[in-house]
């Protein structure tokens, strides 16, 4: 479970006035809206995995077969570290199982039934093969499991996604854990 436990230098959290939060789920369950919905209520900043692997090229090149890139998690790591350290972030990636366990104090798998989930990743012009591929992951709780695989059990919440109102919901739940967890650890800045 500690997936710091391997590295010799690994940098120590400072004290944090403010949490941060992993927003994880398959594709297509509203992890982008969510996080950037919940950055937004929270006054904390949304920092999108997938937009900056693109834009700072952390990638090993592009898979043509499932039109993505493929994620250097050592670069990612490596550019988010003094970003996390201060906290206040609201990451969201589909992936959660390479991310250091000491940058987050809360995370959320998002989960979505696969009649809801399919249309989503249709209308988003995935390719059959892709979208088998995430249907097969979220049946098989594959998120779910990596999470609970990386973090501390009591860290972790899963939440569904399959409509405005759960969405609604879900940024009314992480708001409120948010003001508690203020309530209980920050520091008087």
């Amino acid at each position: 479970m500690d997936s710091d436990s391997d590295q010799s230098d690994v940098p120590v959290m400072r004290a944090r006035a403010w949490p941060n939060i992993l927003i994880t789920g398959t594709p297509g369950t509203g992890k982008t809206t969510t996080a950037a919905s919940v950055a937004q209520a929270c006054g904390l900043s949304h920092v999108e995995v997938g937009r900056i692997v693109k834009e700072k090229a952390l990638h090993d090149g592009f898979d043509e077969e499932f039109s993505s890139y493929i994620i250097n998690e050592d670069k990612v790591v490596d550019e988010l570290e003094e970003l996390m350290q201060e906290g206040g972030k609201v990451v969201d990636h589909h992936s959660c199982d390479f991310f250091p366990e000491r940058w987050f104090d809360l995370v959320v798998v998002l989960r979505a039934n696969n009649e809801v989930l399919y249309p989503r990743l249709e209308g988003r012009g995935y390719n059959k093969k892709k979208i088998t591929e995430n249907i097969e992951c979220e049946i098989m709780d594959v998120v779910k499991l990596e999470a609970f695989d990386s973090y501390e059990t009591d860290i972790i919440v899963e939440l569904r996604s399959e409509s405005v109102q759960d969405m609604e919901e879900n940024i009314g739940r992480i708001e409120a854990w948010v003001e508690n967890w203020r309530e209980n650890n920050s520091n008087d800045e």
